[in-house]
């Protein structure tokens, strides 16, 4: 039998990105002679960071459409006709079995023309609430592999799989490398650690609250590790020289911090949230509000519904100290959140989404 060639596209923001690969690699450890071909904007970060996986990735002239007028704006029905072609034209090279969406605006138009070439095509939205851009790819698609209750608002039912969000795999036993993970940050063992996570390209309001309250933390005698992310880099470096804080870009050890950490705050996009979840440690949600439909809210609600998390929206911002405070020292609550946001995990959803792609593949 010839291998099968897999042709999957998502990008534009790590929660995109990682998904995509953690399922490439699965099918890769299933069909170890399967090809596979990546589609992704051009200028984004799935550029870099496929490639770094090892895996092969083509570039289209896309991008979102911005809430107010630019020059993006009106070039965008140019840019998306533009990558209809390109979408084509790699589809008629590379002979696609099955065609896999994660999300992102390259994901648009590579579907659209693998389903009218009648590829089999299957997407994995991430979030509780779906973009746009997988609401128009669901009436084609085969399989739609969701993480939440209820998009049966969204999506037709009879295609609707509920698999989780793939999340790291070294994630999984991170109880087991809480010394390892305080050993390598250089952690005072005395004090609590709190993660504070922006994203990848980090989060201006979060960056801005924990400046703010720096002598606050320092107070309140915890140590943080503060993942500012790579457009604030600069501007939030200094603060490494201050004996209780680390100021980090990124962090590639993702396991071992969470390892180390006692509270974390973060963004709340879907990619985060599922790798949360299996963490089990005790969260505070600051959503982004600038996202489409507000889908970071709407992530966060789902869990802080269930008494899984705190959800701190941008506008209380003012009252962070005190719902900090009051969680830092009431033992019994984070316990209780860690135990229900454990609940909500779902580890084995990357091999979940690999089995329906596999069904495809065998029709």
């Amino acid at each position: 039998m010839k291998p099968y060639n897999i042709l999957i596209s998502g990008g534009g923001t790590g929660g995109h990105i990682y998904p995509a690969i953690a399922i490439a690699n699965e099918i890769k450890l299933r069909f170890s002679d399967a090809n596979f071909l990546f589609v992704g904007a051009k200028d984004k970060m799935e550029m870099e960071k496929v490639p770094q996986a090892g895996f092969e990735i083509k570039g289209l002239w896309i991008s979102g459409i911005q809430r107010k007028l630019t020059l993006d704006n009106l070039l965008f029905p140019f840019k998306f006709i533009s990558s209809l072609w390109k979408a084509n034209s790699i589809i008629n090279k590379f002979k696609p079995d099955i065609a896999i969406g994660t999300g992102g605006f390259a994901s648009g138009p590579t579907l659209i023309m693998a389903s009218r070439k009648g590829v089999a095509t299957l997407i994995q939205e991430q979030n509780s609430y779906p973009g746009i851009t997988n609401k128009l790819l669901s009436k084609r698609a085969k399989k739609i592999c969701v993480a939440y209750d209820n998009l049966e608002r969204f999506f037709p039912l009879n295609k609707l799989v509920k698999t989780g969000n793939p999340v790291r795999q070294d994630l999984l036993n991170i109880h087991s490398k809480v010394k390892e993970g305080k050993d390598y940050f250089k952690l005072d063992k005395k004090k609590k650690t709190i993660l504070v996570l922006g994203g990848s390209l980090g989060a201006r309001k979060i960056n801005q609250l924990i400046e703010t309250n720096l002598e606050f933390f320092k107070k309140q005698d915890v140590q943080l590790i503060w993942q500012c992310g790579k457009f604030y880099d600069n501007e939030y470096k200094k603060y490494d020289d201050l004996e209780y804080v680390q100021v980090h870009q990124f962090v590639n050890r993702m396991d071992l911090v969470y390892a180390a950490s006692d509270i974390i705050i973060s963004r709340a996009g879907a990619s985060s949230v599922s790798e949360l979840c299996i963490v089990g440690k005790p969260v505070v949600f600051i959503p982004s509000p600038n996202v489409a439909e507000d889908h970071q809210t709407k992530n966060a609600k789902a869990i802080a519904d269930k008494h899984g998390a705190i959800l701190l929206p941008e506008s209380e911002l003012d009252t962070f100290p005190i719902v900090f405070e009051t969680l830092l020292k009431d033992k019994g609550k984070q316990e209780h959140l860690s135990e229900n946001i454990k609940e909500l995990a779902m580890p084995s959803a990357t091999t979940n989404i690999v089995n329906e792609i596999e069904k495809l593949l065998k029709r």
